[in-house]
């Protein structure tokens, strides 16, 4: 009957016609030529009489993976009137094919997720292999479900559990959406088609009441008032809690829900794409869209990268202490065997003991079986001399962060590793170069910095020095590919990239501190902002022994914006043998709960300690203590981006989040930059310009600023 790009529209003897979506992509997307090919085929099939029934499926592994997320960035930039008048024709063009006079059968062989499913859903029923899931990921977006989701998934699975789908943007499997009643069937994918297509029969013979199913989905909620009240008021106060104050599309989602549950199809649709279209024109949608693409370029240039060369099938790790282990544990559960060093049996028995307290969790949580945890752990070799390491492909450095020692132990390893192995340092802040400098071969070096705790953070910055190969790069970035993590390469300095943009910003906060601000009230306004932890708290969570060792070597890199001429309060805790969650006590005590949960708070005795060591108490509004913490570390991004210490604002953008949790929903630094407006951003800082060269204006900066140019 029709084939087109994205699809092709069939019709067999009986008259059972099938949609099948095959884009020439790698997957199905709910994008606009395949929009434009489902309205031809519904076109075809409202003209043909001789149709008796429709079914939906899919030539590729997933059924369809919902919107091309690449063509948002146009739609939520253009005219409000625009994507409110497209998203309507796409409304109208499935409420047509949810009237066609037939019975409709979605096959759902594989993800359906978003606009997928919304299509799913406009069928009478819907059968699903076993190995699919289902689900409205649109709220991760900073967006609602904008096809349909939230009129018809209330109405066929309810509004608790469309509340809970659509709300939390989580995927779910097939099972679970049987016992919800999103699905009708679960099979084998073998016997999908199969089951999709008895199942459309039986709706032609009139078994099986598709026009009542078709009735519900245009009519109100099944709820009456007061089901109604207790349903959205209970459910209000868990979304507003999960979602907080920062992410407005979940309660919004719940909104538009609770307004047109009284309303029949039509009129809901127009209550979808208001919420829809509002919430598309927000700095946070912008955002979120935004680090969805930027996650898919930095990804993919790991992937280029790393596809110049063999996968890592052996790896090594050198010192077992929190990082060592942490990385000894990450390279064995993925399957990468792994030699962990140290000098001390102490220190293998720490190492080896972290590595099964990890696996142990997940063997508890049902996430791993126990004779693969058994099978794991016989991936790390624990070991006091290096037999063996000539046989790693990848040798990591994790001792302690001290340059003379780590050069020793680093020329030591090379002696024995294989000529094309590849050496690396974890590093948080020694320059790569240096490292390099008693080494034969330093082309085959390379820097690999890992975040602690290494099993829970993303990010691993692969640093080149000076002598870098190309080859060891690529080397580098795959095996961090493999341990699941996202690598990004960045040019050599002191702190590399993450470190180095971190630290004005907690030299910012010190120096908030030394003029009498409360670093309580100081955490209090940065949390709110949107970081994880203050910048106290964050200095308390790294160490204040390991924050002291980094500024000093970033001050000396850097002293004309990083060297200051007093104690900082963190210096005089640490001084005080205070070290932060470490040993209990830093700028907060950590003590445990009933339940044996550490909880953060307040210690008198920090007052006493800090009493010479700040001015008299102080108030100051929360912007000046967002402005005055963020401009010096944006600026200092922006030098990097200068030098080229790192190639894209993408890249800059992704590695504070993954590494040190900058606001997601803001997008990143360079993101944020261009949501507050570059010449809004140059006026803050100059506004600062008395208090020196950390608030100084580049030049880069001032001339996006006069040619009216952004990040992205």
């Amino acid at each position: 009957m029709f084939e087109g790009k994205t699809l092709t529209l069939s019709k067999n003897s009986n008259g059972i016609a099938e949609m099948c979506f095959s884009s020439q992509d790698s997957v199905n997307k709910l994008d606009i030529a395949t929009i434009e090919e489902i309205k031809q085929a519904v076109d075809l099939l409202e003209t043909d009489s001789s149709v008796r029934g429709l079914l939906m499926s899919s030539g590729k592994s997933a059924f369809i993976v919902g919107a091309d997320i690449t063509e948002f960035t146009e739609l939520f930039n253009g005219p409000e009137q625009a994507l409110y008048d497209g998203v309507q024709e796409v409304h109208l063009l499935f409420n047509r094919l949810e009237d066609l006079p037939f019975p409709k059968v979605a096959a759902i062989n594989g993800f359906a997720l978003g606009g997928g499913f919304e299509l799913a859903l406009t069928a009478e029923f819907r059968v699903c292999a076993d190995v699919a899931a289902l689900g409205f990921p649109e709220v991760k977006l900073g967006i609602i479900p904008g096809y349909g989701g939230t009129v018809r998934a209330p109405r066929v699975m309810g509004c608790d559990n469309a509340v809970e789908w659509i709300c939390t943007g989580k995927h779910a499997k097939a099972a679970e959406g049987l016992a919800l009643g999103a699905v009708d069937a679960v099979v084998p994918l073998e016997g999908l088609e199969k089951a999709a297509l008895s199942m459309l029969q039986a709706a032609i013979d009139g078994e099986l009441d598709y026009a009542s199913r078709r009735a519900e989905k245009k009519a109100p909620v099944l709820l009456n008032d007061m089901e109604r009240l207790m349903a959205f008021t209970s459910a209000g106060g868990l979304v507003s809690a999960q979602a907080g104050r920062n992410y407005p599309a979940p309660m919004s989602a719940l909104k538009a829900i609770e307004k047109h549950a009284t309303l029949g199809r039509e009129e809901a649709s127009k209550v979808e794409i208001e919420h829809f279209v509002s919430l598309a024109f927000t700095d946070v949608a912008r955002s979120l869209v935004g680090l969805f693409l930027n996650e898919q370029e930095v990804s993919k240039k790991a992937r280029s990268l790393a596809g110049s060369v063999e996968p890592v099938a052996s790896a090594g790790v050198l010192g077992a202490g929190i990082m060592g282990g942490g990385i000894a544990y990450q390279s064995a559960a993925k399957g990468v065997p792994i030699l962990m060093k140290d000098i001390a049996q102490s220190g293998l028995d720490a190492g080896m003991q972290e590595a099964s307290s990890l696996f142990s969790k997940r063997v508890n949580r049902g996430r791993m079986k126990p004779e693969k945890m058994a099978a794991a752990l016989t991936q790390i070799k624990p070991s006091l001399d290096y037999t063996g390491i000539e046989n790693a492909d990848v040798v990591v450095e994790a001792v302690v962060e001290n340059p003379k020692i780590k050069k020793a132990v680093l020329a030591e390893c090379e002696a024995l590793m294989a000529n094309d192995a590849v050496l690396c340092s974890n590093t948080s802040t020694i320059q790569i170069s240096e490292l390099a400098e008693p080494l034969t071969r330093p082309e085959n070096f390379c820097g690999m910095h890992f975040f602690n705790p290494v099993h829970k953070m993303p990010l691993v910055e692969v640093i080149r020095g000076k002598q870098s190969s190309d080859s060891a790069v690529a080397r580098t970035m795959s095996y961090a590919l493999s341990l699941g993590k996202t690598p990004i390469l960045v040019n050599d300095c002191a702190g590399f990239l993450v470190n180095r943009v971190l630290f004005p910003y907690l030299g910012s906060a010190n120096a908030l501190m030394k003029e009498g601000v409360d670093f309580v009230e100081i955490d209090r306004v940065m949390e709110r902002w949107g970081w994880p932890m203050g910048p106290a708290y964050l200095q308390d969570v790294v160490g204040l022994d390991t924050c002291e060792h980094a500024s000093g070597v970033m001050a000396e890199a850097f002293p004309e914006r990083m060297q200051v001429d007093y104690k900082s309060a963190a210096e005089a805790l640490f001084e005080a043998g205070r070290l932060g969650q470490k040993n209990a006590k830093g700028f907060y005590q950590y003590v445990p709960d009933k339940k044996g949960r550490i909880q953060k708070t307040a210690d008198d005795a920090v007052g006493v300690l800090l009493s010479d060591h700040i001015d008299a108490a102080k108030t100051m509004d929360d912007e000046e203590i967002i402005d005055r913490l963020m401009v010096p570390m944006a600026l200092e991004m922006i030098r990097c981006l200068d030098e080229g210490i790192v190639a894209t604002p993408a890249e800059a953008d992704m590695a504070l989040i993954m590494g040190i949790g900058f606001p997601m929903f803001r997008g990143g630094i360079c993101r944020w930059l261009d949501n507050t407006g570059i010449s809004e951003f140059c006026a803050k800082a100059e506004k600062y310009a008395d208090l020196g060269e950390p608030y100084r204006l580049l030049d880069s900066i001032k001339a996006m600023a006069a040619e009216g140019k952004t990040f992205y």
